[in-house]
């Protein structure tokens, strides 16, 4: 029973056996095959034949000051094989008494560790580098909040810097929409001042005539002709007038007779290009600046005379509906002027961007239009199109005075 009971350890671990002096008497078949050495090349050896270079001397003293006291000695020990390689092994050496209580002889009896220890020391390894790295990562976010604790105390100055910039910039685009505006109502009243002033000259040259031949009646009728016509021309001027009118203070007014004042100041152009426009209209009012309303309207308008010119449209409709829904006023300028491209359609409210050549638009028309509605009603303007026709949707918040 001995004997197995031998052959069982022998078989599962690392023995070896050597005499009080540390030389190797009995070495099995594990030993040989970690260690690289036959038996014949380890029998009669000094057991430091296995010990490896890096292990401290102090290491092996207390080693054998511990066996020589007869005590048993447990340590994982580090090993060098035949071919240079390293090794580990826990290790347990037992002094052997005989029957006078002297030591006879040690036997060591170990199993490899070497797959555990190196994982342990890569654990180790990585653990330190971990331990730099979060080192470096708290210096880094130390740095880091220092720079942006420095941003937020100068964010709110620097916010503040850029709105008023921004804030200039769109009054500088707002006055440039506006100067393109005048240009263009400048135009508008010659226009509008041609005919009347051409029958103005006729119906003088008339009076002179009557005034030479005593015709009493007929001097009446001319002068009362020349009246009205120089009457209507100052009131083409009035209407210009009102329409640059710089309004500052919001008021309430009817979204009617905005829009219909923005027909008027168009009724020549519109009629002079055959553009017949269908109105449909709720009482509605609104708080604001109608001045700036009425430019909305317009720049839509022109916006739809420009689309129809371009793309040769021979019936040329516009319908402007005003209504109520929710709480909110909604005016609807639609016409069938071709539509617009899917990806024009993403930039039609970007400033400067325009699909017309330089000579006939600035691109500033609907981008201030834009932040009028947005800026001075605090509501939107939307543009959608399909099947040859472009509808513009501007949608105003209505307060409880309003919705009276």
């Amino acid at each position: 029973m001995l004997q197995q009971y031998q052959e069982a350890i022998e078989n599962s671990n690392i023995v070896s056996k050597t005499d009080v002096n540390g030389i190797i008497t009995f070495v099995n078949d594990e030993f040989c095959k970690i260690s690289g050495y036959t038996k014949k090349e380890l029998l009669g050896k000094n057991h430091n034949i296995v010990r490896h270079p890096d292990v401290p001397a102090s290491k092996f003293k207390l080693l054998w000051q511990t066996i020589k006291a007869k005590k048993i000695y447990k340590n994982t020990v580090k090993n060098r094989a035949k071919d240079g390689s390293t090794f580990y092994v826990n290790t347990t050496v037992i002094p052997i008494l005989d029957e006078k209580g002297d030591i006879e002889e040690f036997i060591a009896i170990r199993y490899d560790v070497t797959q555990e220890v190196f994982y342990k020391e890569s654990l180790e390894k990585k653990e330190k580098e971990l331990e730099i790295l979060n080192a470096e990562l708290e210096k880094r976010v130390e740095a880091k909040t220092k720079a942006l604790k420095k941003l937020n105390e100068t964010l709110e100055m620097r916010v503040k810097e850029e709105i008023k910039k921004n804030e200039a910039k769109q009054k500088v685009m707002f006055w440039q929409s506006r100067f393109a505006s005048l240009g263009e109502m400048l135009a508008n009243i010659a226009h509008q001042w041609r005919q009347p002033l051409t029958e103005l000259n006729l119906t003088l040259f008339s009076l002179k005539k009557a005034a030479f031949s005593e015709d009493k009646e007929s001097v009446e009728e001319l002068y009362k002709e020349s009246k009205a016509l120089i009457q209507n021309m100052s009131n083409t001027i009035e209407d210009f007038s009102n329409f640059f009118k710089p309004e500052k203070e919001k008021q309430h007014f009817m979204l009617r007779e905005s829009i219909e004042e923005a027909l008027h100041i168009l009724k020549r152009v519109l009629k002079r290009d055959m553009i017949q426009v269908k109105t449909s209209y709720e009482d509605v009012s609104v708080l604001g600046i109608t001045n700036e309303f009425t430019q909305v309207i317009v720049n839509l308008l022109k916006n739809s005379r420009d689309a129809f010119v371009e793309n040769g449209v021979l019936i040329r409709e516009i319908k402007i509906e005003v209504t109520k829904e929710k709480g909110y006023a909604l005016i609807f300028v639609e016409d069938n002027a071709g539509g617009i491209k899917e990806k024009e359609r993403y930039k039609i409210f970007e400033p400067y961007f325009t699909t017309k050549h330089n000579s006939q638009g600035t691109g500033l028309g609907l981008f201030m239009s834009k932040m009028i509605c947005e800026k001075g009603f605090n509501g939107s303007l939307d543009v959608s199109s399909k099947k040859g026709t472009t509808c513009f949707t501007i949608k105003i918040p209505l307060e409880a005075e309003d919705e009276k």
